[in-house]
């Protein structure tokens, strides 16, 4: 037999890096959004067999892989555990394909990005840097997102198995892993198989820094407002035409200025926030999402909004509005509180690193919130990203391995219990 040799955490981030997979908001209703999300998948596919794992497929309908890492001897009454990590990137700046560059053992200057010279990282002006001086890091040209959100959580949990296979040493019960697409756009853990997955409890790895433990998130909805005009040929409007868009700029200019909105509010904070406009003179609808860390104070923000539309066309007689408000994900909290333990282990796992756990709330959502919602509690732990969803995006090695010792310590921890 063939033995594949070893792939360090590097190196499998930087094939997993260099592949082009944004998802796209246009085209959710495809599965997944684009197609090379699916060569990625092929590509892990591949390696998962390479590494024993011979269930490992892709399910078309839901546009994930899973794999199971059978139990070691004697752990085989073990929960089942399972690991996620979602291979989409951000759309934020296109579909152009990375160029990750390795910068080893930085020595805490500036890095210059090469293909946009005015792309800088530094410690002025992202603290997060400070602790990675000493560490390899790798960012991106200059031009494109780097992907470490979530391909640094893809690469740990790829080496966490490898070792589970091949370091008899090493105890854990029955391990189930996957690879999730459009995470990024809130849909792909709307269609993952949580049945099939058969999991007691399971981890995203998606967090930034090291020893991160987040077990709430925002509970968020999306609101549709369209305000409907009149058109007409300009050159005899008077007393006709109803411009929607003048209709939408005075509602727009009615938000709260100094309050809810991402940029006034912090910490426990929620917000409204118009976030896309598709405006003609007859027609103009304004998109907005809506968070709280309270599920119920979204219907009091959304309810605000409606009273400002209303108001609004009241004010522009021949004007008229519709809001539509669709659920997107809730506070995977709400969930997570009823299984103490599924935290408290994370907590054991990342101790056994030698750190104390950060934990905080997640000002936006994971596959989690969505997935601990749908039955399967499944708390987001650190995976070495940082400056996501920016050219200034990186990622540090070292994180990425200590990412993988807290899901082998997990496995171990897990697998003292019994189902």
């Amino acid at each position: 037999m063939t033995v594949v040799p070893s792939r360090t955490v590097l190196d499998r981030f930087l094939r997993y890096a260099a592949l082009e997979s944004a998802a796209d908001p246009d085209r959710a209703a495809a599965v997944p959004s684009t197609p090379r999300q699916i060569d990625v998948l092929k590509v892990l596919v591949e390696e998962l067999h390479e590494l024993g794992l011979t269930d490992a497929e892709l399910h078309p309908s839901s546009a994930a892989v899973m794999a199971t890492v059978p139990a070691s001897p004697g752990c085989e009454g073990a929960p089942v555990v399972g690991f996620l990590a979602h291979v989409d990137v951000s759309p934020e700046l296109g579909f152009r394909t990375p160029r990750p560059i390795v910068h080893p053992r930085w020595d805490g200057s500036d890095i210059v990005l090469p293909d946009d010279p005015t792309a800088v990282l530094s410690r002025r002006t992202d603290p997060e840097l400070e602790s990675c001086v000493g560490h390899d890091l790798v960012t991106a040209s200059g031009n494109t997102l780097l992907g470490a959100d979530d391909k640094s959580g893809v690469a740990a949990i790829m080496v966490a198995v490898e070792r589970l296979v091949r370091d008899p040493s090493l105890r854990h019960g029955p391990v189930r892993v996957a690879f999730t697409t459009d995470e990024e756009i809130g849909v792909g853990a709307r269609r993952f198989d949580v049945e099939r997955f058969g999991c007691h409890c399971a981890y995203t790895l998606d967090s930034h820094a090291v020893a991160r433990l987040e077990a709430e998130t925002f509970s968020a909805d999306a609101m549709t407002i369209v305000f409907q005009g009149h058109n007409t040929h300009p050159g005899t409007a008077h007393g006709v035409m109803v411009n929607s868009i003048k209709v939408a700029a005075d509602f727009l200019n009615r938000l709260p200025r100094g309050s809810m909105s991402p940029e006034t509010t912090k910490d426990a904070e929620g917000f409204v926030h118009p976030n896309d406009v598709r405006a003609t003179v007859e027609r103009t609808e304004v998109h907005f999402i809506v968070r709280d860390f309270v599920t119920a104070e979204l219907k009091v923000k959304e309810d605000l909004l409606a009273r400002l539309a209303e108001e609004t066309v009241r004010d522009w007689p021949g004007s008229s509005v519709r809001t539509k408000v669709v659920e997107q994900y809730r506070n995977m909290r709400e969930v997570l509180d009823r299984h103490p333990r599924v935290t408290e282990f994370a907590r054991e796992a990342i101790r056994r690193t030698g750190r104390e756990p950060i934990e905080g709330r997640i000002r936006g959502g994971t596959d989690g919130s969505i997935l601990s919602e749908r039955g399967l509690p499944t708390p987001n732990l650190s995976s070495g990203q940082h400056a996501i969803h920016s050219r200034l995006e990186w990622a540090s090695v070292q994180e990425m391995e200590a990412a993988v010792e807290v899901v082998l310590n997990l496995c171990a921890r897990w697998a003292d219990e019994r189902a």
